[in-house]
């Protein structure tokens, strides 16, 4: 009970930003490098990669790569059960995954929240996998981690709700509406055939055993919430392999009833920054869904460090709520937006309040 995890992607830190640009860093850049790899037991390698930058000789695949065993160090030293690779490779959520799908062509900056952007695309031609585009991180993952490993993959409808659909789309002047949801239809089912379903199908042949699915758009249109859903089940269907969904800052009562037909064995919801606490759990009893849950108990927009024992109410407080349901303990989504030691300080408070929640039960 209250296993942790975090939800996928973490900061990242100036030194490995600038070596990536081919900008250089200064001897306080180096500083913080040298600090943080100490504490996460990286000496040996930073020493090996700052040499590298300092005579120009390190390769990008090198700096990624050091980015990427970074990030599973800074999990695994926080104590958390489940770890990744903070997304290390991926620009963000929704352009790394493009940048690998034929016809779908990036065009510029749009904003997401706050002052976020990201570059959004338009679908001109049938989506095509030019090849699997998270093999490779899960496998270098899969080497260098100490901790089981649960993997981020954006979903098929937020790729699809998140870019124009010029190609897909003939209006029927008769009736706009339905000729714009027929064309959003098609394009969500074939990236869930043609695009998420192969990768997927390519990380579970590769070893994988938990994926996390992430769809931040599925209530965006609540109309469409049974689309997102059918999408949902064609990615998954016949895979052995344990799925969950991360839907984060969204109205989970509009998930209901149609989320009880999808083939999901976890939910990973947003809680802390919620402000309806009890309203979201009050959800599962109502519709009798037993399926795991991974309860938000942390703020990811906020510098605010939850207490241990903060964590551990929030987490009794569900766990007796729901009674006999399996419960996890993670951030409401990704640390991103923090900075390395905010994130860390969460993360180990975390652990701290799941491992003292545990001793209550």
């Amino acid at each position: 009970m209250f296993e942790t995890y975090e939800i996928g992607s973490l900061p990242k830190p100036i030194w490995i930003v600038k070596a990536l640009r081919k900008e250089k860093l200064s001897e306080k850049d180096f500083q913080e490098m040298r600090n943080w790899s100490r504490k996460v037991a990286l000496a040996e390698e930073q020493k090996e990669i700052e040499k590298k930058i300092r005579n120009g000789e390190a390769k990008r695949k090198e700096i990624r790569d050091f980015a990427a065993l970074f990030n599973i160090r800074y999990l695994e030293s926080a104590g958390l059960d489940y770890i990744y690779d903070g997304e290390a490779r991926r620009i963000e959520m929704y352009e790394y995954p493009v940048k690998y799908i034929e016809g779908i062509e990036i065009l510029d900056w749009v904003r997401s929240f706050d002052n976020k952007y990201y570059r959004k695309g338009v679908c001109v031609n049938r989506p095509k996998l030019k090849k699997p585009y998270h093999v490779d991180e899960f496998l270098f993952v899969m080497k260098h981690a100490k901790r089981k490993i649960k993997i981020p993959i954006t979903g098929p409808y937020t790729l699809a709700d998140w870019s124009f659909n010029e190609y897909y789309y003939h209006p029927d002047f008769f009736d706009i509406k339905r000729s714009r949801y027929r064309a959003k239809e098609e394009f969500v089912f074939d990236l869930a055939k043609e695009i998420i379903r192969p990768n997927i199908i390519a990380l579970v042949n590769a070893g994988a055993k938990w994926l996390q699915i992430d769809e931040p758009a599925a209530t965006t249109h609540p109309e469409e919430v049974p689309l997102f859903v059918e999408a949902f089940n064609e990615v998954v269907k016949g895979i052995d392999c344990k799925f969950s969904v991360h839907i984060c800052y969204s109205d989970y009562s509009l998930l209901y009833p149609h989320i009880l037909d999808m083939k999901v064995d976890h939910y990973a919801f947003e809680y802390a920054n919620s402000g309806n606490y009890e309203g979201i759990l009050s959800l599962f009893k109502e519709y009798g869904d037993k399926r795991e849950i991974g309860l938000g108990v942390i703020d990811v927009h906020r510098d605010f460090i939850e207490s241990p024992e903060l964590v551990k109410e929030r987490l009794l407080h569900g766990y007796r709520f729901l009674e006999d349901y399996v419960v996890y303990a993670n951030p409401d989504c990704g640390l991103r937006t923090r900075s390395l030691e905010v994130a860390y300080e969460k993360l180990k408070n975390l652990v701290k309040g799941a491992h003292m929640a545990r001793e209550e039960i």
